[in-house]
């Protein structure tokens, strides 16, 4: 039993043609023409990653997990129950939408609407991005990462660990408490910041190629107020990332290079060197902010101590090897 990877989410915003210009030309997501009031994105040979509904909220509206089988669903919808959360089996109609086999709903402590499903659609046509893109990091890593504000992490937190089985990666408490979990390789598919707000904080997308990135991080500077957080490199994933602010409000953070770990070795941790090794200045904040301070001040404390990712290695086997996994 296994829930596997991030596999889509929704937001719901009445900004369609907003949302169409920032998921298609800036992110490089491929748009699906779905009819009514409502737009799909395909970031790789799935049917659906992103869906955008015309609603009022300009918020999350879901998290799709997928599980490794159908099995798993009935599982965790039994365990669900007898912790005391409400589980609904979605109809078929939602799972048409969806374009999966199977799923169930429920909601978590802070009522966000969770859905784990099975057996995602294939894509007959190939993936063709919104801009000239090498793709994304997807396949078993899932669509990327997604990040929730909580108002108490010490409700949320056994919730997504110890019901859903999400595994801690690592996390820290200053400036503000801060929880990573893994599903796979990836480092992190699920995070949440004790902020003591509600709502959505970011998900990610992860580029194959540097320069998609970086491309993409020239063209949010053309746009007012479009770049969140200036590119940089955070502590624990090691992804080289800016954030942009979405038509929604949220962020979304474009990244390249993060961290994959191995998980049968893997030690859950504490961090203590702030989020980044360089740069992600939160340019959403004013200049005097206290947390902008005490982010930045973390930062120069990192370069006055040399703190670093680890170095890449000068191989050209390796090299050829990343390359042939889209990481070259």
């Amino acid at each position: 039993m296994a829930i596997i990877a991030l596999g889509y989410l929704g937001v719901r915003s009445d900004k369609l043609d907003a949302w169409s210009d920032f998921a298609g030309k800036l992110l490089g997501m491929q748009k699906i023409d779905r009819g009514g009031k409502a737009l799909a994105f395909r970031m790789d040979d799935k049917a659906q990653r992103l869906l955008v509904s015309d609603e009022p909220g300009e918020t999350l509206a879901f998290l799709g997990f997928e599980v490794a089988h159908r099995a798993d669903l009935e599982t965790y919808a039994a365990r669900l129950d007898a912790a005391g959360t409400a589980v609904h089996w979605g109809t078929g109609a939602l799972a048409d939408r969806r374009l999966v086999g199977d799923l169930i709903w429920f909601e978590d402590p802070m009522g966000n609407r969770v859905e784990l499903f099975h057996a995602p659609m294939i894509a007959a046509d190939p993936f063709v991005p919104g801009r000239p893109i090498d793709g994304f990091m997807t396949g078993p890593l899932g669509m990327g990462h997604a990040v929730l504000h909580v108002k108490d992490i010490e409700v949320m937190m056994p919730f997504y660990r110890d019901i859903l089985d999400f595994r801690v990666s690592d996390f820290g408490r200053v400036p503000y408490g801060l929880y990573f979990f893994h599903l796979n390789d990836r480092h992190h598919s699920f995070a949440m910041v004790g902020s003591g707000r509600e709502g959505f904080h970011h998900f990610m997308v992860e580029f194959c190629n540097l320069d998609d990135l970086g491309q993409g991080y020239d063209l949010a500077q053309q746009q007012e107020g479009r770049v969140a957080y200036t590119l940089g490199r955070h502590t624990n994933d090691y992804m080289t990332s800016y954030y942009a602010n979405s038509p929604s409000g949220f962020f979304v953070e474009n990244g390249w290079g993060g961290r994959l770990i191995d998980q049968a070795s893997w030690e859950p941790h504490e961090t203590t060197v702030g989020p980044s090794f360089w740069g992600h200045d939160r340019l959403y904040l004013e200049e005097g902010d206290p947390a902008r301070i005490a982010l930045r001040e973390m930062r120069l404390e990192a370069a006055q101590n040399g703190r670093r990712s680890p170095p890449v290695a000068d191989c050209p086997w390796l090299y050829g090897e990343l390359a042939k996994h889209g990481r070259g």
